[in-house]
Formats: structure tokens, sequence, C-alpha cells
């Protein structure tokens, strides 16, 4: 298996140990066998499941894969869906602890099944709420080394979700698709309300023309107010720095 991915692993600019690569094709078999049952995702063959899933997943992570860390980072993959980022990230850091938090009972159920299948249980936890319920929950706020969501809401909308969950050194890392000035905007208001700031937005032309993507890395500048995130629904009802919506 590995031959066939050889150039896609040199230009993500890591490559995955046999172990790896293995449970990287273990996990595709799961995706395959739950989305039978229920429709987790249409991306699991070939460069939609290579590309789309894992590279996307794990490009804006690369320089930490690069210096592979020894201390267990805590991770958290907001909105996980059918596991991703989570799932690849737990396989690509294997020292790491996952969490993955979805509100969808399906979803979490298959999660938890393709776990347990591919012998991650031990550092990987899944949690069936929503997650402003997580970040009021004492042993989630304030204590991710990196807070991460693919394709939740807006940004505004998926700061709020994240920031409240990172310890002093934390990151949260937003996967974008399109990305302009006006987003980024919207972003720094948000980020202003949230203590954080914006560290960084890098942009990533995927392999086998799938599409341009953008990483946006907040980070911290002191404790997240007690306010955020705001109750169940408000969040993405009334997005940070957005004008008030009239009411009606």
């Amino acid at each position: 298996m590995a031959h066939d991915h050889f150039a896609l692993w040199q230009e993500l600019g890591w490559t995955p140990s046999a172990i790896q690569e293995r449970q990287f094709v273990a996990l595709q078999g799961q995706l395959r066998t739950w989305n039978s049952r229920l429709n987790l995702t249409r991306l699991v063959e070939g460069d939609d499941y290579w590309i789309s899933q894992v590279f996307d997943s794990l490009w804006p992570l690369v320089p930490l894969l690069q210096s592979s860390p020894e201390e267990a980072l805590h991770l958290i993959d907001v909105g996980t869906g059918g596991g991703f980022p989570g799932l690849a990230v737990a396989i690509a850091l294997p020292q790491a602890q996952l969490t993955l938090v979805d509100s969808v009972g399906r979803k979490v159920e298959a999660v938890r099944a393709m776990v347990l299948e591919l012998g991650l249980a031990d550092r990987v936890n899944v949690r069936c709420e929503r997650i402003e319920q997580t970040g009021r929950c004492r042993t989630c706020r304030g204590q991710f080394d990196w807070a991460m969501a693919r394709a939740v809401a807006s940004a505004p909308v998926v700061a709020e979700y994240l920031v409240p969950l990172l310890n002093p050194q934390g990151r949260a890392l937003l996967y974008r698709g399109q990305w302009d000035a006006s987003d980024q905007d919207s972003l720094g208001k948000a980020c202003l309300l949230l203590n954080a700031g914006i560290e960084q937005c890098r942009e990533s032309d995927l392999p086998g023309g799938k599409g341009i993507r953008h990483a946006l890395v907040l980070k911290p500048l002191g404790p997240c107010p007690k306010t955020y995130p705001r109750a169940v629904g408000i969040p993405s009802k009334q997005p940070l720095g957005a004008p008030p919506q009239p009411p009606g």
C-alpha cells in the first residue's frame, strides 16, 4: 500500500510508519463499513479519502508531526462527524491524547466503534454533547494544547467553540476552504472578544485538484472571558463581532 502513496506523503512533508499506513487503510475500511449503515461521509474512496480526508486533516499540523513531540499532547476535535480530522491526527501522533466531540448520537456511536477497531481506545475519548457544553465542562475548559474544527460553522462561531478549550500555551486550528479579507476581519473581531489573536493564516493547494484550503491558527492572549461559550445555539444564531440581528 505504501508505495502508492509515496508521492502524496512527499508532498505533505511527513511519512507515516508502516503501522500508521496500515491504520489509515484500516480506517478507510471502517468508514466503508459504517457508511453502508449511515451516511457518515461521501469521501471514502481513492483520492477522496487519501487527499480530501487524510492529507487535508494533516497538512496544517505537519510542523507538529515533524517534531514528533515526546510529551503527550492533548487535542480536541470539535464536530468530528465521521472522525476527521480527529482520527487521522490520532494515527499520525501516536503519543497524543485525543477528545472527539459531536452532538449526533449515531455518528458518535460509529466513531466510538472505529476507535475500538483501530486499537486507539486507550487514548481517544469520544463525547456526545453540544460543544457549548464541552467548553463549560471543568475537565475540558482550558485543558487542551490544540483545539480543532473542520467544516463546522462560520469562523467566528468556531472560534467561540475552540478558544475556551485552550490552555495558556494552546492553539486553536480552524480548517477553512475559501478565505478572504472580510473573513479575516470577522474572525479578528470575534477574537478580540475572546481575548485571543490570529497567529497565522496558511494556504494549501491540495494535490489532485482537490481545491484550496486555509488553516487559521489562533492563540490565547490571556484567560478566555467566562461569558464564552454562550448557551447552546446562541453562538451560531448571533456570531461574535457581527451586528446584532433585529428581533423578528
